[in-house]
């Protein structure tokens, strides 16, 4: 049914129908349909300002994400474009139907932390003094979505923004913090730090670059400035040269807040 809707332009051009809206998120964000067909809307005049990206431009960003997503060839971002809708101009994205039995990033007592299959990113302690540890799964999805939010530069990868698909995929949603041209990555996916790239990950970033020149960087341009594609391009080609994955930085926080 989507596969049609998109071949017939009926998600671009069908009545865009609100249904609910999505209270958790910090921008307006509402459930709605087109046809038969779930989707998130994001209107431009629901954006709260930011003191470090631009105004109106989170929607834009979005789509650029969902763009390298699809040059990676990984299938992170569901699909993702620019629309109208009642709200006027925003961003539209496919529902996902997560898996509520699976979790890809979670908070264990620091004695129950998984034996085997999960990567510790920091321990803490709760306001009664108990030793907490925020671990994440030890998985090729994780891995390709660490990829992506260094190269896209994600400053929100909060637990909440990875969704658990069933058969084991993990989709990545809230994407409009990225591509700034500083160091902003916020994430709480650091498990690999310092491992080596493997070649399907430099074959995808390659993938990117290659794209930046043609066809990718044409659709770039109508959403991301000329300064933020030439970070982009940057970033990609630093992590291909270093052939690792990064350490925070120390210049920006290195997880965001909340975690979730």
């Amino acid at each position: 049914m989507e596969d049609n809707a998109l071949a017939g332009g009926e998600l671009m051009g069908g009545e865009l129908i609100l249904t609910g809206r999505i209270t958790t998120a910090s921008n307006a964000t509402f459930l709605g349909s087109i046809g038969e067909t779930t989707v998130v809307y994001k209107p431009v005049t629901g954006e709260a300002p930011l003191w470090d990206f631009p105004a109106g431009t989170l929607a834009r960003r979005e789509v650029a994400a969902f763009l390298v997503s699809e040059a990676l060839g990984w299938g992170i971002v569901p699909r993702t474009w620019l629309r109208d809708g009642p709200l006027g101009a925003g961003m539209v994205q496919l529902w996902q139907e997560q898996d509520p039995t699976q979790g890809a990033v979670d908070l264990f007592p620091a004695a129950a932390v998984p034996a085997s299959g999960w990567r510790t990113v920091l321990e803490g302690e709760d306001e009664n003094g108990n030793r907490l540890v925020l671990a994440h799964e030890d998985s090729p999805a994780l891995r390709r979505m660490t990829v992506f939010d260094v190269i896209v530069n994600n400053a929100d990868r909060k637990g909440a923004h990875i969704l658990a698909m069933p058969g084991g995929h993990r989709h990545g949603v809230d994407h409009g913090l990225t591509f700034h041209v500083e160091d902003k990555l916020r994430t709480v996916l650091w498990g690999w730090v310092g491992a080596a790239l493997r070649d399907e990950e430099r074959n995808g970033i390659g993938r990117v670059l290659d794209g930046l020149d043609g066809d990718l960087g044409q659709r770039l341009s109508d959403l991301l400035n000329t300064e933020e594609i030439h970070a982009l391009a940057g970033r990609c080609a630093q992590l291909l040269d270093d052939g690792s994955f990064p350490a925070p930085s120390g210049r920006t926080p290195a997880v965001p807040w909340p975690l979730f």
